[in-house]
């Protein structure tokens, strides 16, 4: 049984219980967009900000933790989409958040791991309109010259919720127990859901609202058939698999159990690598926002993110046991470098027409699901087979690299434009 002690192995960001080896992780409560959203967002965006290593036979149900809110948000993106084009995100998103606040509330009673990785899919079908509704509000707020650096600052503040994944979150274990942790969560959901739908507006004000019609079966098909033909996408999508769920994979799942496992830190220990981790990804989406417009090119921007990452990965699988601090530099680095998913979805954005934009921005979501829910569990299965050792983790990012590069040969052959017009 999972027990909710004062000191139940709370690991900045991954409440442990040793008893029996279940790790958990802090549910995304809720997920980028206009605010108050960036509140309700981060907290959704770190449901596994640093794990417990303590519990070697585990390494894969923590895999599968960290991957079953991104399968089952990936699973329902259709939908959303859907009821994006059809009702607005204001109404879409804080329906949805109810089941968000009632998974939060069945992860703080998880007996086992069934239980854990069963709540989380269930935040996860509850938030599966968060992460793209600031996309899809911003794109009609915002001129499309100006998309990349309006989403970075929407997602930069959402990051409250990675800062307090660590650190904060600790303390709150340490002190009250992580059950109590996660029922506070639930309640916060509710409380910044409630404000969501009270002041994001789907329109600017005087904005023309076209008159909502309900679609036919076919208008469907053939909408979605639009959107998923529609020319450079496959490229996007590549690119969007492996940006951010690589960086999270590190940042959100992975980063804890490796500073336990190589270097023995303690759960505060952990939590201020990752809070300084978390910090350095909120600079780089910050520092990434115009750089689109700087350079007249996000092709540019990507690509020398994703190989500026690459190097610090290679640096990181390369280097057989660094220093603490040339450790901790390369890992911070990296959050900061590969923190150019923003100017990503503002390209996928930028392909299609306002009508589609629901179902377009949507699919580009679904890359960044699909790549969340492999990665972290992938990691975990390349850690688990070499037994928790300091060559595993090296090979997980080499692992990781690869993939980036992967990613990066792919988007090669999408056009390159800082202010893409509608396909």
């Amino acid at each position: 049984m999972l027990r909710s002690t004062p000191k139940d192995g709370c690991t900045g960001g991954v409440l442990g219980d040793r008893g029996n080896g279940i790790e958990i992780a802090a549910p995304h409560l809720a997920d980028r967009r206009h605010l108050p959203q960036p509140v309700l967002s981060r907290l959704q965006q770190r449901d596994c900000a640093g794990a417990d290593a303590r519990s070697r036979p585990h390494r894969r149900q923590l895999g599968w933790a960290g991957s079953a809110f991104f399968f089952a948000l990936f699973a329902v993106q259709v939908p959303v989409g859907m009821w994006f084009d059809r009702y607005g995100a204001r109404r879409t998103v804080t329906g949805l958040s109810v089941l968000a606040m009632g998974g939060a509330v069945w992860i703080a009673q998880a007996s086992d791991a069934a239980g854990l990785i069963g709540a989380r899919a269930v935040v996860g079908v509850g938030c599966a309109a968060s992460f793209m509704s600031v996309v899809f509000l911003c794109s009609r707020w915002f001129k499309p010259a100006n998309l990349a650096s309006a989403l970075s600052w929407v997602f930069a503040a959402s990051n409250i919720g990675t800062l307090a994944a660590a650190t904060p979150l600790a303390w709150i274990a340490a002190t009250i127990g992580w059950r109590n942790g996660f029922l506070g969560l639930a309640a916060l959901t509710v409380l910044v859901a409630g404000c969501f739908y009270a002041f994001v507006r789907d329109r600017p004000p005087g904005a023309t609202v076209p008159a909502a019609r309900r679609e036919s079966f076919g208008d469907i098909v053939k909408g979605l058939i639009e959107v998923w033909t529609t020319r450079d996408l496959g490229p996007v999508l590549a690119m969007h698999f492996f940006a951010y769920a690589t960086m999270l994979t590190v940042l959100g799942v992975w980063g804890g159990p490796y500073l336990y496992d190589v270097y023995r830190l303690d759960g505060v220990q952990r939590g201020n690598v990752l809070l300084a981790m978390g910090v350095a990804q909120i600079l780089g989406i910050l520092a990434y926002g115009p750089m689109d417009r700087l350079l007249r090119s996000r092709k540019k921007v990507v690509l020398g993110g994703a190989a500026i990452s690459v190097a610090l990965l290679l640096a990181l699988a390369g280097l057989p046991r660094p220093p603490l601090a040339v450790a901790v530099a390369l890992l911070t680095a990296f959050c900061f470098f590969c923190a150019f998913g923003t100017v990503i979805v503002a390209q996928g954005r930028a392909l299609f027409p306002d009508r589609l934009a629901g179902r377009g921005v949507t699919t580009v979501n679904m890359a960044q699901c699909l790549g969340l829910t492999v990665l972290p569990a992938g990691m975990g299965y390349i850690i688990e087979g070499f037994g928790n050792s300091e060559q595993a983790y090296r090979l997980a990012f080499a692992a990781l690299a690869a993939g980036l590069v992967l990613g990066a040969s792919t988007y090669l052959r999408s056009r390159d434009s800082s202010t893409a017009s509608p396909a």
